[in-house]
């Protein structure tokens, strides 16, 4: 295990089928003014909207809803959040959906009584919180990003082209997430695999970081099997509960920053993918699936013996007779294999990618150095047409 660390993690989980009904324990360390955060109404027509606000209105709250938020929440629709939280003094963010509405919620709940604008001072400068931050509790319906226990919180600027994610800290994790995985039933599989790829995709952005024997890595290479035993289930069977349970606690231990601890962690797959959306407000996870096998396989060579283990380890590859690069080719191989089997995007044009785009998808990416190479921005760009082809 490398360097010295501190972990924490204040956020109460509920898993399982009756996870519910701890909403009103929850409701009542709280005030009496409840902002209900959703996306385009999906929780409507599950049923899960009259149960959420029945439980509420049993409690004696007063609901206020901010609706119709995006799959990339916007910076505009961040501030009309902030109107709606700060004019009706709230007590206590209530996020129902996927990671997008956690992640705007947690934006909001730092932004709200920000003096600065938020979006200069949380996203392009990076400061910490330093000012009244409204709790945030959520209720999730789609498994990917792990925002249910994680400070952490992406926001799409349109007008300059960036798609910025900032990791708070511990003050700004939910307080508390309930998961139920019925409640993820009904996403449609698009929506539902490119989830799977997100949990997959975090995994190995903290994997693929030094070269020390760590803990972490046994921990990831046990997730990720799981994930991807139990995905190949999901696929066929949606509704396989022992399926989509496995794969809703693998997406919250894949980021909550457990497995993080020891390593320098990489992050270029999401930095271009997160430029790549901003561009083409393409669904977050197929941006990291459609980049990632041409990423690794440009940087496997700086990180041969970890690719090796890679596909021993996670992809069962028999290393008899062969190279470490044979051995490492053949894991990426498997794994661009499972990501077809499963319907991944593998190309960015299929996401409205043309070549007149890249530089400007190079110039957004944020360059980071935990990894096995310290990318150039040309070196971005061979990235991005490698998947073109």
């Amino acid at each position: 295990m490398l360097g010295n660390f501190c972990y924490s993690n204040p956020t109460k989980l509920y898993f399982g089928k009756d996870s519910l009904e701890n909403l009103s324990n929850e409701l009542s360390n709280y005030g009496k003014n409840i902002m209900l955060v959703y996306g385009s109404g999906s929780i409507k027509k599950s049923g899960l909207y009259d149960k959420v606000t029945e439980i509420l209105k049993k409690c004696g709250k007063n609901i206020f809803e901010d609706p119709n938020v995006m799959p990339n929440p916007t910076v505009e629709k961040l501030y009309e959040g902030c109107k709606i939280a700060k004019e009706n003094n709230i007590d206590l963010i209530l996020a129902v959906g996927g990671g997008s509405v956690c992640d705007y919620a947690k934006a909001v709940s730092v932004s709200t009584y920000c003096t600065e604008d938020p979006w200069d001072k949380y996203y392009l400068r990076m400061e910490d919180v330093d000012n009244k931050i409204i709790p945030v509790g959520c209720i999730l319906t789609m498994v990917g990003t792990g925002s249910e226990m994680n400070g952490g919180s992406v926001i799409t600027n349109h007008s300059s082209k960036l798609k910025i994610g900032h990791v708070f800290g511990d003050n700004v994790f939910p307080k508390f997430s309930i998961l139920n995985p019925e409640l993820t039933f009904t996403i449609p599989k698009y929506q539902m695999v490119s989830g799977f790829f997100d949990i997959m995709s975090h995994i190995l952005e903290q994997y693929f970081s030094d070269s020390d024997d760590c803990t972490s890595d046994y921990i990831m290479e046990g997730l990720l099997k799981s994930l991807i035993h139990s995905s190949k289930i999901a696929v066929v069977n949606p509704e396989d509960y022992e399926a989509r349970s496995n794969i809703m606690w693998i997406a919250t231990w894949a980021l909550n920053t457990l497995v993080a601890k020891g390593k320098s962690t990489d992050w270029m797959v999401h930095m271009i993918g997160q430029a790549i959306g901003a561009y083409t407000d393409a669904t977050h996870g197929m941006t990291l699936s459609a980049i990632s096998i041409p990423y690794y396989r440009y940087i496997m060579p700086y990180g041969l013996k970890k690719f090796k283990r890679y596909a021993i380890n996670v992809w069962n590859v028999s290393p008899n007779g062969k190279t470490d690069e044979e051995i490492a080719n053949e894991g990426l191989l498997c794994m661009e294999n499972y990501m077809k089997e499963l319907g991944l995007v593998m190309n960015i044009k299929d996401l409205n990618v043309t070549p007149e785009m890249l530089s400007g998808i190079a110039d957004a990416t944020f360059i980071m150095t935990g990894g096995y190479k310290t990318l150039t921005h040309e070196e971005i760009i061979h990235i991005l047409e490698e998947s073109m082809r």
